[in-house]
Order: C-alpha cells, then sequence, then structure tokens
C-alpha cells in the first residue's frame, strides 16, 4: 500500500485518540503505520528536508484537526480529543477531509490567513492532497532539475580549458586539493596515459586521486574506463574520478565494481547537480526559511 495521503489520515487518527487520553506522535506513528499496512521501505521515504513522508503527513493532520478544534494540545509534545471530535465521530463521517472541516468557524478563519501568499497560491496549498511541506520540496525539485539541465547544456558548450577550470572549482568547494592554486596546478598539466590530472584527497595531502575529465557526446563505454583503472594501475595508485559530461554505459558501471581500484563515474547529471548543491556556477537569488513554534521558549 502507498503512503496515505494526509487526509486520508485524519478520521484513523481521530479514532485513534478517541480514547480521551493523552497521544504522542510517535505512538500515533506506529499505530497508523500498522493500520495502513506500510512498509519498513515506505516508512523510511523522506521528504528533501530528511523528515519521514510518513510522520510528516501525520503531524499535518493533527495540525488541520487542531486548528478545527477537534483535537487539542493540553501540553507540549501530547494531543488528544475534544468534545467536538467526539460529537464528529458519533455522526460516523465515512471520512474527514478539508472540505468536512470547513463547517467549522476557527477552520475557516485558519484557512483565510494568507499572510504574504498570493490567491492562487492559497488556493493551491487548499485543494491538494499534499502537505504545505510536500508542495515546497516538489517546487524546489522541479526548480533544482530545471536549473541541472540548464548547467549541463552551458558546460557542454564550454571550452576544454573551462571545463578543466570547473573541474577544479567544484573539487575544491568539495573539500579536495588543499587551495584552489595548489589544485589548479594538478589538473589539466598531466594528459599521460589517460590521466588528466592528480588531485589531494585532502587538505594535507596524505593521498591523492587521479583525475579524468572530459567532454563527452556519446555515452562513455568500458573500454575507456579500462583504460582509466590501466593507468591507474601502471602510477601504483588505487583511486580516481571520471568525470563526463555525458552519460556511462551499464558495463562501465559494472565494471568499476568489480576491479580493486576505487573508481568513481560522475555523469553530466550528477556533476550538474554537485555544482549546484556546492554553489558552482549557480547564484542565489531568494532563500526561504521554513520555522515552527519553538516550544522550549514558552516554557
Amino acid at each position: 500500500m502507498s503512503i496515505p495521503n494526509y487526509q486520508t489520515i485524519m478520521l484513523p487518527l481521530l479514532q485513534y485518540v478517541s480514547d480521551n487520553q493523552e497521544h504522542r506522535i510517535t505512538d500515533a506513528t506506529e499505530y497508523l503505520s500498522k493500520k495502513f499496512n506500510l512498509s519498513e521501505g515506505e516508512l523510511r521515504e523522506l521528504l528533501p528536508s530528511g523528515i519521514p513522508i510518513f510522520t510528516s503527513r501525520i503531524s499535518w493532520a493533527k495540525t488541520y484537526l487542531k486548528q478545527a478544534g477537534i483535537l487539542e494540545q493540553p501540553k507540549r509534545g501530547v494531543f488528544t480529543i475534544t468534545d467536538r471530535g467526539l460529537t464528529l465521530l458519533q455522526e460516523k463521517p465515512p471520512l474527514i477531509n478539508v472540505k468536512l472541516l470547513e463547517q467549522y468557524e476557527e477552520f475557516r478563519a485558519f484557512r483565510s490567513r494568507k499572510s504574504h501568499v498570493d490567491s492562487e497560491a492559497s488556493a493551491l496549498l487548499q485543494t491538494s492532497d499534499e502537505t504545505p511541506e510536500e508542495q515546497l520540496a516538489g517546487a524546489y525539485q522541479k526548480l533544482h532539475g530545471e536549473l541541472e539541465s540548464e548547467l549541463l547544456e552551458i558546460v557542454k558548450q564550454s571550452t576544454p580549458v573551462f571545463f578543466e577550470r570547473l573541474v577544479v572549482d567544484l573539487l575544491v568547494k568539495m573539500g579536495y586539493g588543499g587551495s584552489q592554486k595548489e589544485a589548479g596546478k594538478a589538473i589539466g598539466r598531466s594528459g599521460d596515459e589517460g590521466i588528466d590530472g592528480i588531485i589531494n584527497e585532502d587538505k594535507l595531502g596524505l593521498d591523492v586521486i587521479y583525475i579524468q575529465a572530459k567532454r563527452w557526446e556519446g555515452t562513455v563505454g568500458r573500454p575507456e574506463i579500462q583504460k582509466f583503472a590501466g593507468a591507474l594501475m601502471g602510477q601504483g595508485a588505487k583511486k580516481g574520478v571520471f568525470i563526463t559530461t555525458s552519460s556511462f554505459s551499464k558495463d562501465a558501471i559494472n565494471y568499476v565494481r568489480q576491479i580493486d581500484a576505487r573508481i568513481i563515474l560522475i555523469d553530466g547529471d550528477l556533476l550538474t547537480g554537485l555544482m549546484a548543491d556546492h554553489g558552482v556556477g549557480v547564484t542565489t537569488i531568494g532563500t526561504y526559511e521554513i520555522k515552527k513554534a519553538d516550544m522550549d521558549y514558552f516554557e
């Protein structure tokens, strides 16, 4: 069974707390995971923020029920059903969703708060089965994907010299190569036996990594990776990174899993993803912070 959306969770959650006892999200998560027969894999699915999707949806279901006066939070970390919630259960609704909660004035007031959200975006938040957090995460992933596609097209059109400089910048941002000056000397100077350069694995230079960085049109196959692995062996090296603007064949990927040398394959998609994550070739045009109430402050 797939993970239920937050509206589907509302009725089972209310039924769970109908005993008039205080409950915690962790206990509700355990109960509802069995109720919906979720697998371990589904329970481990995370939002980009690192929060389990199922736990997030339970929290949002609780928030909506609380805003409707159906649940209350008598003290930090626990919640319980209200008289209004018990009355609603006695009516035996087939489901509880946002439309049903609209009958309560408190919930309508909660929904009408638009602070800094335009009417179109507000309407989307009110009708979607996704939680607001999931919608933000989805929008972020879409923008991130579009950015990576744009970066890849630009990188493919760059000169070989610029591509080498890009690789230097990225590796330094990721913590390799010591200073940028030292890394710049290492990359692009060799060109010997299938190796484009050497870079320090750490700032102290305790170990080195051999680099192959190539703009590529077609798929990089096993022969190219074998050539690189042979070059590593000739240098007595055990670690290498093969970076391309293209992709790797299945044979090439399987090959690096079978050999003793540790070779990391970075294709165009991973390359631009790392560029975006580490701020190489991109600029920040806006920052949004997601905040929650600090209960320690109020205590």
